[in-house]
């Protein structure tokens, strides 16, 4: 193994013998993060300053660029195999192109219309950080939600060719194996030179339990392609004379993570600060002027970054249908202590088993890591505790368990009563709109690279100490089987999506709705029916309904300071009784007073046409809205239509018993 241009034998690269330094040795990032001040080595390692990057002992690598730039057989074999497991996870949606994701099928709608906004924004030029699309007449901010433009621009080719049904699974496949890659360039490259060791850790950032079941509907927090890329640039900030260039870099791929996903981003920010800030303190006496060009570059990286996105955050916190904090019974979210030794539903020792009580649903398994896999990572740090690098990776592991925990502690679904950290910070602004179980799916990263290190510690053994050689393999292998394969993750499940109705795909809805009105689904689109969406996304958004399935504000009149996040628009007489008439709530009677507020709700959703398609509960809803409209519908390319066009613009018209009869 090489260390910043020294050999394990203690040589450097030009051939000369380094003198032994075990304080440099200590206190040095490089041999931290590599060598691990390895106590094996046949001669004591000395470490040149701090800004070389890892070199490899082949002749062919003379610098860092060509090591960045020559990938070999093994390079390729290991990207390979991150496609091939990302395709292994995402082929039941590949293999039926009418299915959708069985456990989150309302967030795939969503960033479906997503990517179809991201394509209109292009090609027709649209304002890209609010949309009236959805939710008409409101809209909705798109920088407050999740928008994913940095992925749905550059994915317009494939939304306008193939459908944004396509679009996003092969966004969903690419996040999976382009975080599978990034890790592992970077480990192999920076980190550790055993590729084995960077396979690992790349394997469990990629596809931890937490991974595995975000891929379940989110694929804006699977795409962590960037945290690696962003991890190794802070570091070599502190590289002098490259403060303004590092600078920048860093610059760009910070801008870059905001348009992917702002959450992961900031508890990327979060763990890098405090790790930096640890290292600086223990690496300033033989390191004086290294937290000088650390922060220079830190700070141009900063004020670009600021200077970039302060317009896009001026428009998702105070600007139209911006929100402050999420709904109070979100911020409660909490990970069970349970949990953390528990084994996720995707993964094969838990498969078929949900975990009741220990996870808010399916998509929020963030903490099930497993009996095998906690021992290994606690049994790593102590093996390699004299190094600060790992200590303190462990120590931010541990805090960000205890942040995930939320502001009351559950064990086994059972509220022990004790008060979690979070209950400190749960009202802290900005930490008002994270969701504190998240905070555990922040500990898969640390782990995946006290693994790499653990294993490259271990390879370092086999190859320094041969009398070692057979029981170290032995131990490595066993306690990686272990902790890992029962971590294994199944394919994501998948269920037959309703189908987009012919009289949207064949353009029959033109007929009832233009520029100035709107297609009133029903019920109106919310988490628990999001089938509208995907028309919208499906007519590249030149369909505007009315109702979402989004984060706004909520529009309390007894509260007109509440601001928090709702999931769906605020309650309407209309949309409220549609939802309790598919709840399987018993029909109302049908009053002039409810059929003029439901007049006043079509004219406020300026809607052209009212649609209801074949589902649960579809004959109640049939003769209800009959009965308010006061005539029947019409059946329309596999859909029944109202139009009311007549009714929303003329001003004088009326809905009663007598104009219904």
């Amino acid at each position: 193994m090489t260390i910043t241009g020294i050999d394990s034998t203690g040589q450097s690269a030009g051939g000369h013998a380094a003198l032994p330094n075990r304080e440099v040795d200590a206190e040095d990032l490089d041999a931290e993060l590599i060598a691990l001040e390895s106590e094996v080595a046949a001669t004591p390692v000395s470490v040149k300053p701090a800004g070389r990057v890892v070199s490899d002992p082949a002749p062919e690598r003379s610098g860092p660029t060509a090591r960045w730039r020559t990938l070999q057989w093994r390079d390729v074999l290991a990207i390979m195999s991150f496609v091939a497991i990302a395709l292994f996870l995402t082929a039941p949606l590949w293999l039926n192109l009418d299915h959708d994701l069985r456990d989150d099928p309302q967030d795939q709608a969503f960033f479906e219309w997503m990517l179809a906004h991201g394509a209109r924004v292009l090609t027709d030029g649209v304002y890209p950080f609010f949309s009236d699309r959805m939710n008409y007449p409101d809209g909705v901010n798109m920088m407050a939600n999740t928008s994913v433009l940095a992925v749905s621009l550059p994915m317009t080719p494939i939304t306008l060719m193939f459908g944004p049904h396509v679009a996003f699974n092969v966004f969903l496949t690419l996040a999976l194996a382009c975080t599978g890659s990034s890790w592992y360039l970077v480990l192999s490259r920076q980190f550790v030179s055993s590729r084995l060791a960077a396979w690992v850790g790349a394997l469990f950032c990629t596809f931890a339990p937490s991974m595995v079941s975000h891929a379940g509907g989110h694929p804006n927090i699977v795409s962590q392609f960037l945290v690696p890329l962003i991890i190794w640039r802070t570091l070599a900030l502190r590289t002098p004379g490259r403060a303004v260039r590092g600078g920048i870099i860093l610059a760009g791929l910070l801008v870059w993570q905001a348009f992917i996903n702002l959450e992961v981003l900031f508890m990327t920010a979060v763990g890098l600060g405090l790790f930096c800030a640890v290292m600086a303190v223990s690496r300033r006496r033989n390191h004086p002027g290294e937290i000088h060009t650390f922060l220079r570059g830190i700070g141009i990286a900063g004020v670009l970054s600021v200077a970039v996105l302060a317009y896009p955050l001026c428009v998702q916190f105070f600007g139209p249908q911006s929100y402050h904090g999420l709904a109070p019974f979100v911020r409660n979210f909490g990970a069970d202590l349970a949990s953390f030794t528990a084994y996720s539903q995707r993964s094969i020792a838990g498969q078929g088993q949900p975990a009741i009580g220990l996870a808010q649903n399916a998509s929020e398994e963030n903490a099930f890591f497993g009996w095998g896999l906690v021992i290994l990572f606690f049994g790593l740090i102590f093996w390699m505790r004299r190094t600060v690098a790992v200590v303190t990776l462990g120590g931010i592991a541990l805090l960000f368990a205890a942040m995930s925990l939320g502001p009351r502690i559950y064990l086994r679904g059972i509220n022990t009563g004790v008060p979690g950290i979070w209950s400190v910070l749960h009202s802290v602004p900005v930490l008002d709109s994270a969701v504190p179980t998240r905070w555990a799916m922040a500990i898969a990263p640390v782990i995946g690279i006290v693994l790499a290190l653990g294993v490259q510690r271990g390879a370092d053994l086999i190859r320094t100490q041969p009398t070692l050689r057979g029981p170290v393999r032995v131990a490595m292998i066993t306690a990686v089987v272990m902790a890992l394969v029962p971590l294994v993750p199944t394919p994501l499940a998948t269920t037959p999506m309703a189908p987009v109705p012919d009289f949207v795909t064949s353009g029959a809805w033109r007929q009832y709705v233009d520029d100035n009105h709107t297609v009133v689904a029903l019920p109106l689109p919310d988490s628990s029916y999001p089938d509208p969406l995907r028309w919208s996304a499906y007519t590249h958004q030149d369909m505007r309904i009315a109702g979402a399935y989004a984060l706004l504000p909520n529009q309390n009149p007894l509260d007109p300071t509440d601001r928090t996040a709702l999931f769906s628009p605020p309650w309407r007489p209309t949309s409220g009784l549609m939802a309790s008439i598919k709840q399987g709530n018993p029909t109302p009677e049908i009053t002039d007073a409810r059929r003029e507020m439901t007049l006043a709700d079509l004219r406020f959703w300026k809607a052209g046409a009212v649609v209801l398609t074949p589902q649960a509960r579809d004959t109640e809803m049939l003769g209800v809205m009959t009965e308010l409209l006061g005539f029947q519908p019409t059946w329309t390319g596999g859909a029944w239509v109202w139009n009311v066009r007549n009714l929303v613009d003329d001003p004088n018209a009326a809905l009663t018993a007598t104009s219904a009869r």
